[in-house]
């Protein structure tokens, strides 16, 4: 239950540990951390899973595993997200787009999904974390028509690496990336890539605490 979520030292001790392992393992830098950020992302957890008992928004319901499934899995993909106006596809409950925005408050963050339920509560975390860099859609990811396209387009469980470009190719502003999180390193769906796109990278992710694989497989468009 939400209720029996971590108290805030011990959450803040957590994240602060699987921080430093994210950087020690996978050899890279993470955002500044502050107290704000963190009582932040505490904030956001303890809300995630008091919702999620009426909107299902995650089957995950133990803090322990949604702590490490849900919230330092996301963390470690941060260090790469490296553009500054960002749009999350069928972000659900915010994962990983809500702390793309906490920890860079200077990003422009927008947040996707079709489901009206899960954006109701992404409202609420706007409003209740005051995170003014966040903007909210309630669409599918082809309709969605912005004025200006976005640096970046992210992805987390949403569909096959190329059906994830195809939905997405009118968002992306050019020198722009995607960036995918997979749990396995995803080669077939790489071979059936249709021309047009570049992989930039394939990053296998170590995630303090989880024992699946995590991957990130970072695309462009090929100009």
């Amino acid at each position: 239950m939400a209720s029996d979520f971590f108290s805030d030292d011990v959450f803040f001790s957590r994240i602060e540990s699987s921080i430093e392992k994210i950087c020690d393992r996978n050899d890279v830098i993470f955002p500044k951390i502050s107290p704000k950020k963190l009582t932040d992302t505490l904030n956001y957890s303890r809300e995630f899973l008091k919702w999620n008992r009426s909107y299902n928004m995650t089957a995950l319901t133990d803090p322990e595993e949604f702590l490490i499934k849900h919230i330092i899995d996301c963390l470690t993909v941060l260090p790469y997200i490296d553009k500054n106006s960002i749009i999350d596809i069928g972000t659900g409950g915010g994962l990983p787009g809500v702390l793309i925005a906490i920890f860079f408050p200077e990003k422009k963050v927008a947040l996707l999904d079709s489901v009206g339920k899960k954006t109701r509560f992404l409202f609420h975390i706007k409003t209740r974390l005051q995170l003014s860099n966040v903007e909210i859609f309630h669409q599918r990811a082809e309709k969605h028509q912005p004025e200006t396209p976005y640096d970046g387009v992210t992805s987390r469980a949403f569909s096959t690496l190329d059906k994830f470009v195809t939905l997405t190719d009118h968002l992306l502003a050019p020198g722009g990336c995607f960036f995918a999180l997979k749990g396995q390193q995803p080669d077939e769906e790489l071979r059936q890539m249709k021309k047009g796109y570049n992989v930039d990278a394939c990053h296998q992710l170590h995630v303090p605490e989880l024992l699946a694989e995590r991957h990130l497989v970072i695309l462009s468009k090929t100009d």
